[in-house]
């Protein structure tokens, strides 16, 4: 992938809108992807009891986007 901004950064990003962690996986940060798809799910599962729905939905909610985010804004290689 060329950097931010690649069409592979924006497929990334779109998988991750469906599933957390999948963009991760596609671009071969498999640690991220894991990361992601489990903290993720995890708080959707604890919202779906109700009881715990007020905490751990906005906080789902929140790392879902943050890890389309870092999907859609990935360089490869980028040496500082």
């Amino acid at each position: 992938m060329a950097g931010q901004g690649s069409g592979g950064n924006v497929i990334a990003a779109i998988c991750n809108f469906f599933i957390p962690g999948l963009g991760h996986l596609v671009q071969g940060r498999i640690l991220g992807a894991l990361f992601f798809f489990v903290t993720v799910g995890v708080c959707y599962a604890l919202a779906a009891t109700v009881v715990l729905a007020i905490v751990f939905w906005p906080l789902g909610a929140l790392l879902h986007l943050i890890s389309i985010i870092s999907a859609a804004r990935f360089r490869a290689g980028v040496v500082a």
